[in-house]
């Protein structure tokens, strides 16, 4: 994109979130040039409940899709965009409500524990929802002895290795990207920086996730790198946080651990979709009123347990 288009785009996006009382949400995965119009930069949770306490009357929602419900969901009488409509989450439409009533018959009786990247109406029909950085407290909240995990089985197994007293059954679904990393590729990657830490996401494999020096949400990833004495990190989750870390903190080295960390979807949002969205209200996010207020509930109760 030409340089002066971009500073046009940026300004008339920045206008128009003015006139209409919008805020732009980014999720930390997302292409870099969107973050110059973002009022919030984060992961998907703590974005959607940030913007709840504000008072905005428009949410643009630059992630994927199931953010956007969650989005809607903590913030009923706000009118949520998803500037690009094909910005899915190839984990959460893993699972749909028939295969997780058919999971739940196979266990009886047994809790359910939701990572939050599924759909709204998956979390209408669990127990609780967790986040990558929250599972392991998020279940040892329930006390029992047996938890039905899902739609991610690393993440679902990270916490079973963990909590070593409870039986974690997981539902197969998992995420592509993280999925596509390999044991090799982190070897290859310390032997040109034998010195870097490894930070794993927990939504990896589990042989990779065995070889990190750190595992953790982005959130938590990028917490370690600000807080670290270190000066070389290779980051083993999606490349719009090295992007971001390259960044803001040029003084530390940040590598991408495989150019397969990249995630299609959540790069589709570009600056004239963002536009397009606002100036037009389009591709708004709604969630059927009655999901939604049985989908509040398992988020509601892990924010509880969590604070």
């Amino acid at each position: 994109m030409h340089e002066n288009t971009k500073k046009e785009l940026i300004e008339k996006i920045k206008k128009l979130k003015k006139e209409k009382n919008a805020i732009i949400l980014a999720h930390c995965y997302q292409n870099l040039e969107v973050d110059e119009v973002a009022d919030y930069v984060g992961d998907s949770l703590g974005l959607s409940q940030l913007a709840a306490k504000t008072d905005a009357n428009i949410i643009v929602f630059l992630g994927v899709y199931f953010m956007a419900e969650t989005a809607k969901i903590l913030s009923p009488n706000k009118k949520v965009l998803i500037p690009n409509i094909n910005s899915g989450c190839k984990m959460a439409d893993m699972l749909n409500l028939q295969k997780l009533r058919e999971f739940k018959s196979q266990n009886p009786n047994t809790p359910t524990v939701c990572y939050i990247n599924s759909t709204a109406e998956v979390k209408s029909e669990v127990d609780i929802c967790c986040t990558s950085s929250n599972a392991i407290n998020v279940v040892k909240s329930l006390n029992s002895k047996k938890v039905l995990f899902l739609p991610d089985k690393y993440l679902g197994s990270w916490v079973a290795k963990n909590l070593p007293d409870v039986e974690v059954i997981t539902y197969p679904g998992y995420c592509p990207i993280h999925y596509s990393i390999t044991t090799e590729d982190i070897l290859n990657a310390k032997k040109l920086h034998p010195k870097a830490k490894v930070l794993v996401h927990p939504e990896c494999q589990q042989e990779v996730t065995a070889l990190g020096d750190f595992i953790g949400s982005t959130t938590q990833i990028i917490n370690y790198t600000i807080k670290s004495d270190k000066k070389e990190f290779i980051i083993v989750t999606e490349k719009g946080v090295v992007d971001r870390l390259k960044r803001d903190y040029p003084e530390k080295e940040f590598i991408l651990v495989s150019p397969k960390a990249c995630c299609p979807d959540m790069k589709l949002h570009k600056l004239e979709d963002v536009l397009y969205s606002l100036q037009n209200e389009t591709n708004e996010v709604k969630v059927n009123e009655n999901i939604a207020q049985k989908a509040i509930i398992p988020i509601e109760k892990m924010v509880a347990i969590t604070k």
